[in-house]
């Protein structure tokens, strides 16, 4: 199936995007008018309209998840690939021989060298495995400003070349000057090489590809010609704490439906996420070159998330992106504890932020604008909601301080009697509680009626149980990344920009101490407001309540699970396993690079200019 002739699709979104838009405007009307009711508008009132203004909104938006995982259940119970709605899909069948050849980088900056080489070695081995790995070369490029951090990868580089025999296949540069972080390392790999390789394979530190996979994905690459990126569908692995099980466990189980609804409608306008995926060089070569934003950091300067508007810019010069969530095979790493995964969402809110800058650019396709906003209102819904709860409170405590009004301005002869809203509240309640629970309970549900995919998660007991706990974590989790994210993007539009520091990638715990610091002011806040509310609007808390108890809970909820020993209790019970654990992939027992015993030469190698100003060893 890799002769899958992808470029065909490519034009016929059109049916599929007007089903999603009219599900989602049908369901967003619905909820308001829901809320209009309510609130009782008939009076007019400033505050009520400002609350059904940003429900509206952030209804919308959930929405849009809601009928994506939707089409993705759907396509899962009919066996549709998501693409060309048949029942062959690209990653079955023996894998193809490869005529183009293809480049594999991993950008690295300040990352620990053992494990960032482990897993290229693990791909290469893998890779190796198919007989194909004539067809590929491997890169790491470093962008490390720590000398020390630098002689070690240096080392270590040299050792496996000499421990696998990868003279001709693996290659280290380091540069002089981080210019353009990630985005500016991999230009200028491509202004020295692009024209060696037809297509590249980007990873980050944290991943790990099947070569299976890998194999595939350039196939597809050979056959469609207009094709500029596939996208993989990377699951989380690795990591030992309850947090990470946490969201390793919801991203196997939930992730791939939501996927597979986006691919239905995005079609060749599909995004990038920045790694495991496959890029044509010369598309991207071309037309990827981020700009210098005007003015300075925060919204200017440097765009620090790049992958989106690469995206956008190899779609503006006729390319097509696909995201193919069906391959297997490909993995990432995600933070072990709320303050790291915190800290990554930092830097990711300023870089979406600044691509409100870019939303209007010349020559951009609607959709790609459209990915460009989504990525904004991905953060923006934090203090959206965190606005509707603030106008929602001061509603609830106007009316009850207000009590019925029996006559208003104009007098009447009959008394105006307070109208009974159960049937809308419980409605409204229904209809919020389904878009945001229902992905996760169809995506249980296609997973108990298979046997053997229950199998894969320990049972039907071990699997309910696991959803049990991450729907219990995900909810305690919820508003302390709200009031986080709001903090952030004030901060960001107060001109505070982030640095720019290699991400944590061990498992490591967070103390009381530490988590004191951080969450005061979170539980403060939830303490005020139950305060607030049960003085004036004690009817509220239970609607409220899950938002107070997760801001409450923040220090105990950020120390405990960030525990690794939490973590395996928690597998010792069979709970938040996935498949990937109870039986790893080859490339997943493998991550650990062979440490050859060193020899004296190497013990006291130091980065040369060979490795500092380009590629250690040209490649062939």
């Amino acid at each position: 199936m890799t002769d899958l002739n992808l470029d065909r699709y490519a034009g016929g979104g059109g049916w599929r995007r007007s089903i999603l838009v009219m599900l989602v405007v049908v369901t967003t009307c619905l909820g308001a008018v829901l809320m209009s009711h309510v609130l009782g508008l008939e009076d007019g009132r400033i505050l009520d309209l400002a609350v059904l203004a940003v429900f509206t909104v952030s209804f919308a938006w959930i929405g849009l998840s809601f009928w994506a995982s939707v089409i993705g259940f759907v396509l899962h119970v009919l066996g549709r690939h998501p693409v060309t709605l048949q029942r062959r899909f690209p990653a079955s069948g023996p894998l193809p021989p490869l005529r183009a050849r293809t480049a594999i980088l991993m950008p690295i900056y300040n990352e620990d060298p053992q494990q960032a080489f482990g897993r290229v070695i693990s791909t290469y081995r893998s890779l190796a495995a198919t007989g194909q790995l004539d067809a590929f070369d491997f890169f790491v490029l470093s962008d490390t400003r720590d000398d020390a951090i630098a002689r070690r990868e240096l080392v270590l580089w040299m050792e496996l070349r000499a421990a696998l025999d990868t003279g001709r296949r693996l290659f280290y540069r380091r540069r002089p000057l981080n210019l353009g972080r990630k985005a500016g390392n991999i230009v200028d790999w491509l202004d020295m090489y692009s024209h060696r390789y037809e297509h590249m394979v980007v990873l980050d530190a944290d991943s790990v590809m099947s070569g299976e996979t890998i194999v595939r994905i350039a196939a597809l690459m050979e056959a469609n010609p207009k094709t500029g990126i596939i996208q993989t569908l990377a699951q989380s692995v690795g990591r030992e704490t309850l947090f990470a099980r946490s969201l390793q466990f919801a991203s196997r189980l939930y992730g791939s439906f939501s996927a597979a609804g986006h691919s239905f409608w995005q079609l060749g306008d599909a995004n990038y996420y920045g790694h495991n995926a496959i890029i044509r060089t010369s598309a991207f070569a071309e037309h990827c070159r981020l700009p210098i934003l005007p003015g300075t950091a925060p919204l200017g300067g440097e765009i620090l998330s790049h992958d989106f508007v690469e995206a956008a810019f190899i779609r503006r010069g006729g390319w097509h992106v696909w995201l193919l969530p069906e391959l297997d095979g490909s993995f990432e790493q995600v933070p072990s504890n709320l303050l790291d995964y915190a800290a990554r969402d930092r830097r990711w809110v300023q870089g979406n932020l600044q691509h409100g800058r870019l939303i209007g650019t010349p020559g951009l396709r609607l959709v790609s604008r459209l990915h460009l906003g989504m990525g904004i209102l991905g953060y923006a819904a934090s203090p959206l909601w965190l606005l509707l709860l603030m106008l929602s409170g001061a509603v609830m405590i106007g009316h009850e301080l207000q009590g019925p009004v029996y006559f208003g301005a104009e007098r009447t002869l009959f008394p105006l009697w307070p109208t009974d809203r159960a049937v809308e509240v419980q409605s409204l309640l229904g209809l919020t509680a389904l878009l945001l629970f229902g992905p996760k309970v169809w995506a249980l549900l296609a997973t108990l009626v298979s046997r053997s995919q229950t199998r894969r998660f320990g049972g039907s007991m071990a699997l309910l149980a696991s959803a049990g706990v991450e729907l219990f974590t995900s909810m305690l989790m919820a508003p302390v990344m709200m009031l986080i994210h709001t903090e952030f993007i004030a901060r960001i539009l107060c001109g505070r920009a982030v640095g720019w520091t290699a991400q944590a990638r061990d498992d490591r715990g967070v103390s009381w101490s530490v988590a004191a610091r951080r969450h005061a002011w979170h539980v403060a806040i939830g303490a005020a407001s139950l305060s607030i509310l049960w003085w004036g609007a004690p009817a509220y808390l239970p609607w409220v309540a899950p938002v107070i108890v997760g801001l409450l809970a923040a220090i105990p909820f950020t120390v405990v699970t960030s525990w690794r020993r939490s973590g395996l209790w928690a597998r010792s019970l069979g709970l938040l396993v996935t498949p990937e654990e109870r039986e790893p992939p080859g490339e997943l027992r493998t991550l650990q690079p062979e440490r050859p015993r060193r020899k004296r030469h190497v013990e006291h190698a130091t980065v040369g200019t060979a490795a500092a100003d380009g590629v250690a060893g040209e490649p062939v």
